[in-house]
């Protein structure tokens, strides 16, 4: 069995740190992930750097990114302007963030779900129009800091639209780390019933601890790929208390460990994420590297 994990450090792990690293380093971030066998990087996010200043320089890193045969850089973008930029630097993949929380959404991007989606429909055109595929991620599926509970049918009905307008893929992310294994079993298949074909991504947090039991359950509903954070780092800034990504490590050993096959090199990740944290000045939030991996090498 083989699945897709796809690293969301460059973006959503860095988005939410004290300390901004430079462009330089975000490249030599992404060059180690695609060193270690990481096929799919969320590598950057076209968004304001006055809203969101870790995230400046994205067209600096996509110009300094390594290309190799089958290595995919996706870009966060929230509007047309977003869209024009992320197409002039060349990414492969356009992911656009569509909220099921009203509050959130203004909160976040200053939309509400309904005017996001509408703004989805016009960058998905946009974008098949040249040649990029694009994607949704449904944001506080699984609940919201503000809000509480998210209707399952909000959250489908994202799905339909995404669907409607020729969305690659959709992804469900647990924002703040509140779902459960029986929310992702319930939200995979409602999200198959109205979008069917499409591929399923999953982005879970581990605030509450729940996020690595998220993941393995996602697995076993279908999902084509689950994002994860080396060192484990991230979290929004627009949402109170958002601890970090699962850790992109932990997870393959996890996977690994069950027989599934994802072509990435766990002990480099768990490397990755060490140094990252040298960068950013605190520890890495993973296990893996503090405790190896079983059977040790030389057993």
């Amino acid at each position: 069995m083989h699945t897709t994990v796809l690293e969301v450090g460059p973006r959503d792990g860095l988005q939410n740190e004290d300390r901004a690293l430079s462009p330089d380093d975000r490249v030599a971030f992404i060059t180690r992930c695609v060193d270690a066998g990481t096929r799919r990087v969320e590598a950057v996010s076209f968004v304001h750097p006055g809203r969101v200043p870790q995230m400046a320089g994205a067209e600096e890193i996509m110009a300094g990114v390594p290309r190799r045969d089958g290595v995919l850089y996706s870009g966060l973008v929230l509007n047309r302007r977003g869209l024009d930029r992320a197409l002039a630097a060349g990414v492969d993949e356009v992911n656009v963030v569509v909220t099921a929380s009203d509050t959130f959404g203004v909160r976040n991007q200053g939309r509400a779900s309904g005017e996001m989606l509408d703004e989805w429909d016009a960058i998905a055109a946009a974008a098949h129009d040249a040649g990029v595929p694009a994607g949704v991620t449904i944001a506080t599926a699984f609940g919201c800091p503000f809000e509480g509970e998210v209707p399952p049918d909000r959250v489908a009905e994202i799905a339909r639209r995404a669907h409607t307008a020729g969305a690659f893929e959709i992804a469900l992310a647990d924002t703040i780390g509140v779902g459960v294994p029986a929310q992702v079993r319930y939200l995979a298949r409602r999200t198959r019933e109205a979008a069917p074909g499409t591929p399923l991504r999953f982005h879970f947090h581990n605030t509450r601890n729940t996020g690595y039991a998220n993941a393995l359950t996602a697995l076993d509903e279908g999902a084509a790929t689950l994002d994860a954070s080396s060192g484990g780092f991230g979290g929004c800034p627009f949402a109170p208390s958002a601890t970090g990504n699962i850790a992109t490590e932990d997870l393959l050993y996890a996977l690994h460990r069950g027989g599934v096959e994802t072509g990435i090199d766990m002990r480099a990740v768990a490397a990755t994420g060490t140094w990252l944290g040298g960068l950013l000045g605190k520890p890495a939030p993973a296990l893996l590297d503090r405790a190896g991996p079983f059977p040790s090498p030389g057993r």
